[in-house]
């Protein structure tokens, strides 16, 4: 199992996320951790980390490349058979692992995702969510609802399959690309991780999305136009509807953390 964690500027919560990591019952995993050229002191934590458990692997980013480039990178020297990922500030239930490796060994699934909630900057929870049994190419163009910290693949079934190179929603490139090998991706309905929101305009974090996602319909997946303006228009009224819902967590596809 590798684990795959990109950081910029992570000082204040990467210590936890990688203790969430050490924690887990599963034990079969490294921990790879590539820095985007931090200015803090994200790397000397990942490095005293690093003397306390040599699962964990660092990788120093010369410049600043976005999140794409240093998730890509640690793909590269992955040597799990299964990719998971986690952001440097959210955190996984201490079985979430297990649950999820487990069924897929189980039932032959190679995309798998979970439930994830919510937790605000100080680790309070502050909303619960949900997930819906699966996820197909179609319906993610119409609404992404796979938690980038809940994704599993399975590189013996589909290779090692990278993320497109764009700031933002590379993730649900990422998705969009395993989908096009596979039917469907399978959702655990167990909560099994918790995404972090910290401080930032969602006003402003939306309209960057919606820009990177019509830049994903037609530059990524070369969508013909009507077929992009259906899809944004379903992405834009889910965007409505999470919004009416108060931002349910494992609907969030609108906003996301604070980007570089």
């Amino acid at each position: 199992m590798s684990i795959i964690t990109p950081t910029y500027n992570s000082a204040e919560y990467i210590g936890e996320t990688i203790a969430s990591v050490s924690k887990q019952d599963y034990r079969n995993w490294e921990h790879i951790i590539v820095d985007d050229a931090s200015s803090d002191n994200t790397a000397q934590i990942i490095q005293q980390e690093m003397v306390i458990d040599n699962r964990i692997k660092f990788i120093q980013l010369d410049t600043n490349s976005g999140s794409a480039v240093a998730r890509n990178t640690a793909i590269d020297i992955a040597s799990g058979r299964y990719i998971a990922f986690l952001d440097a500030d959210d955190l996984w239930l201490p079985n979430k692992l297990s649950i999820q490796i487990n069924y897929m060994l189980r039932t032959g699934a190679p995309f798998t995702f979970s439930r994830y909630d919510l937790i605000d900057g100080s680790g309070a929870a502050i909303g619960r969510g949900r997930v819906p049994k699966e996820a197909t190419y179609k319906s993610l163009l119409r609404n992404n609802v796979i938690g980038c910290l809940t994704a599993v693949y399975d590189v013996d079934q589909l290779g090692k399959i990278k993320m497109p190179l764009i700031r933002k929603r590379q993730d649900l490139g990422l998705w969009l690309r395993i989908l096009r090998q596979v039917s469907r991706a399978e959702g655990l309905t167990e909560t099994l991780a918790m995404y972090r929101v910290r401080p930032g305009s969602i006003s402003h974090n939306k309209l960057n999305a919606a820009k990177y996602t019509w830049r994903l319909y037609r530059e990524v997946e070369k969508l013909p136009l009507p077929s992009a303006l259906y899809y944004f228009l379903c992405y834009a009224f889910n965007g409505f509807l999470k919004t009416r819902q108060k931002l349910l967590p494992t609907e969030l596809s609108l906003m996301r953390k604070p980007m570089r």
